[in-house]
């Protein structure tokens, strides 16, 4: 009876000893994968449905606007093409006879153009989706290429303020005192000062100087960005404040590293989740401000297609109530543009937040 225990015994043990192998050895480390802090942020971001609808909706915004152009025979490059056969031109010349002060007769001849009532209507047809507005162009490659400045502008400005924000209040976090105090109050007059009204002064001032073109734009994001970094200045100076002391930042200082290593080696990878969730949101912001902007005309230059001056384009009273084909397209992209850009900033917010177990 012994011998037969010993021998089911040893027969028993490999098996025990594969399992335990299997349990402990290569076959577990095959099956149990460790997830990396950006993969979980991930996880974490796909999880949310609003964050895939507004990752969806943006990847279809920027397609729409970025690539739809360049399949369109109404677009060249990023300049729109007049359709001229929908255009009809009336010269009606009358011949003007006037006498000067000094007496003598001068006649004059006045040219009227008239476009036909037809015209302003924009007829939707197979060649136009959403019609043509008064000068011939198509709207729906308007809109697509409005979507293409809105989206850049948005962009271009809050990397700009990103960059602006991120030095300065770094410094002012590091290294605090008089740094702090001036970069501060630096931030403090500058949120108190009124956007609008500057802009307001500014596009008087343009104009007066003949500048027409699309400069005009380059100057728009220069003041937004002027007047928008104090935010994430202040973003940034707070989360410093807070990690300096940490046993990390003591660490660093003890093994001796330069104040410029340990400001945007250590700090600022710290504060970048919270400064990505703030650059999302400012996007949707800036996007409707540019809109505000292109609506009391003191954006793009006349003729350029962005989604606030097609709106302002159709302010008058007969295209807001009969010709909605002008100005509920735009509306309904900038909508779209700001909520995407809420909802995945939402998603990052929770995805970076490590408080947060859904």
């Amino acid at each position: 009876m012994e011998e037969e225990k010993k021998n089911i015994l040893s027969e028993e043990l490999p098996e025990e000893t594969s399992a335990a192998e299997d349990l402990h050895g290569e076959n577990l480390n095959d099956r149990v994968r460790v997830l990396s802090p950006g993969m979980m942020v991930a996880k974490r971001f796909f999880r949310s449905k609003l964050s895939i609808v507004g990752l969806v909706m943006l990847i279809a915004l920027f397609l729409f606007s970025f690539v739809g152009p360049v399949f369109s025979k109404w677009a060249d490059g990023g300049d729109p093409v007049k359709d001229t056969e929908n255009v009809k031109e009336i010269v009606l010349p009358s011949r003007i006879d006037y006498v000067t002060e000094d007496g003598e007769k001068v006649v004059a001849y006045d040219i009227t153009v008239e476009i036909p009532d037809w015209n302003r209507r924009g007829d939707i047809s197979a060649e136009h989706w959403l019609g043509t507005d008064d000068s011939g162009y198509d709207l729906f490659t308007n809109l697509m290429l409005g979507g293409r400045i809105s989206l850049t502008i948005g962009f271009v400005v809050v990397i700009l303020e990103a960059l602006i924000g991120v030095i300065l209040g770094g410094i002012a976090g590091y290294f605090g005192g008089w740094v702090d105090q001036v970069i501060m109050r630096i931030v403090d007059i500058l949120s108190c000062i009124p956007t609008i009204p500057i802009m307001l002064i500014l596009s008087a001032t343009l104009t007066s100087l003949g500048i027409l073109d699309i400069s005009r734009l380059y100057y728009m994001m220069i003041v937004l960005t002027l007047f928008g970094w104090t935010g994430i200045a202040r973003l940034v100076r707070g989360q410093i404040l807070s990690l300096r002391e940490q046993e990390f930042m003591l660490a660093a200082k003890c093994s001796g590293l330069s104040t410029y290593r340990k400001i945007f080696k250590h700090l600022i990878p710290n504060v970048m989740p919270q400064l990505i969730v703030s650059m999302t949101m400012g996007l949707g912001s800036i996007i409707l401000t540019e809109a505000t902007l292109g609506y009391l005309g003191l954006g793009a230059p006349l003729g350029t297609p962005t989604w606030g001056a097609m709106i302002s384009a159709a302010s008058k009273l007969e295209y807001l109530s009969g010709y909605p084909n002008f100005w509920v397209p735009p509306g309904i992209c900038i909508t779209l543009a700001i909520l995407a850009f809420n909802f995945v900033g939402d998603g990052l917010r929770d995805a970076f937040d490590p408080k947060m177990k859904r």
